[in-house]
């Protein structure tokens, strides 16, 4: 029987470790912080937000690179995911927003609960509480708090860059570029977006959501909502901009994202409905008949001078297209996820490190990005998935040879 050592106890770990045939590998699973699963627990404290339920190659188009995330997903999908939770006891439902959760009355620790106790009757050994430090003499496993492992296989599965206090500090980067494994430098993905907002302006509005509006940057477009923060922008519609927009901070100051208040509307629907209007005062027209709150009228008047705001045709033109100036992402460890990890080019299509053998890395390790909104999760547990796939059939061949 040939031992496996999992280095990291998230997602994509768990899964790897529930699919993995124990009757011909040893699992050992070995996690820095006192128990497995802390941001999966973080993941959840605002709803635990399992997948995404749409047709297949829609929920693959939302992955960058998707051609590398595509075999992924469909050995795994988000109806599989479903069921297999369903099968160990996790029900869920799909949200109005098609996200899925957990049922109601099931929380987030307990939904991981579920999850580790049928590792545990799989035979699944954890060694918690055991920090990760590279490789010794003899190129076996180091790690403080346990004595060097010789492991015939290895996973690795140590998270991004963000929320360090679940343990994913990405501090592992090191050890790999020490062995010519390269590893894209971090920058936060799914967060906030800083934004020079008129003092009054931000005093007034800080915390209000912006719902049912479009972004726009360059070429690419996103529905959803916003909130007004202190610091800028936050929320589903600029996170699923996030790696285009870290991609343009790269080589620019700032960039400039267009708010579209009205996405449902045309300009000229915009404008018709306005000459309609019995009312005098352009706020009154804005408030009652496009229905429009005073937050989004508040951004209007920002980003608007006063010839434009009482042209009714270019006020129509700037309700679908408010520009925003965008400075600078939020800090990393903020961020929902990050943006790097090791190169894809690293890596063989059974997420085999080329330049180390024997050795594998699955999840926010790997140089991938998904948005919020369950896809994160889904892109963990495919890859745990399917690399158990591959290494149950690998010691299959191995057998008859």
């Amino acid at each position: 029987m040939k031992k496996i050592t999992i280095v990291g106890g998230g997602p994509a770990a768990l899964m790897l470790a529930a699919q993995l045939d124990t009757k011909k590998y040893q699992v050992t699973l070995c996690e820095k912080k006192k128990t497995v699963g802390r941001k999966f627990l973080v993941a959840g404290e605002g709803g635990l937000n399992l997948t995404y339920q749409s047709d297949l190659e829609e929920l693959i188009s939302q992955y960058s690179p998707s051609e590398f995330m595509a075999p992924v997903l469909r050995q795994f999908t988000n109806e599989d995911l479903m069921s297999w939770l369903d099968f160990h006891g996790v029900s869920t439902f799909v949200g109005s927003s098609s996200r899925v959760f957990p049922a109601l009355e099931l929380k987030p620790i307990e939904v991981l609960n579920k999850i580790v106790e049928y590792l545990v009757t799989r035979g699944v050994k954890f060694q918690t509480d055991t920090k990760w430090v590279g490789w010794n003499a003899e190129g076996n496993l180091s790690f403080e708090g346990f004595n060097d492992a010789a492991s015939d296989l290895v996973v690795f599965a140590l998270g991004g860059a963000s929320w360090k206090v679940t343990g994913s500090d990405g501090e592992w980067r090191t050890a790999f570029e020490k062995r010519g494994v390269i590893v894209r430098p971090f920058s936060a993905a799914n967060c906030a977006f800083g934004v020079d907002w008129d003092k009054n302006f931000v005093k007034t509005h800080q915390g209000k959501p912006l719902k049912n509006i479009g972004l726009r940057y360059k070429e690419h477009f996103s529905k959803g909502e916003l909130v007004i923060s202190e610091f800028g922008l936050e929320g589903n519609a600029i996170y699923a901009l996030s790696q285009k927009l870290q991609e343009g901070l790269l080589n620019e100051e700032r960039v400039v994202v267009h708010l579209d208040l009205k996405p449902t509307m045309t300009v000229a629907q915009i404008r018709a409905k306005y000459k309609r209007s019995k009312l005098t005062k352009v706020t009154e027209v804005l408030k009652k008949d496009l229905n429009l709150d005073r937050t989004s009228i508040g951004l209007i008047k920002q980003f608007t001078d006063k010839s434009t705001f009482l042209d009714p045709d270019l006020l129509a033109k700037s309700i679908k297209s408010i520009p925003v100036i965008i400075q600078s992402a939020d800090e990393l460890d903020k961020a929902i996820s990050t943006l790097g990890g090791i190169t894809l080019e690293e890596m063989d299509e059974n997420f085999q490190i080329k330049k180390i053998p024997d050795a594998y890395a699955i999840g926010e390790m790997l140089d991938w990005y998904a948005p919020t909104g369950g896809y994160l999760l889904q892109g963990c547990f495919s890859m745990g998935f399917a690399l158990a796939k591959h290494l149950n059939e690998l010691e299959v061949v191995n057998e008859l040879a």
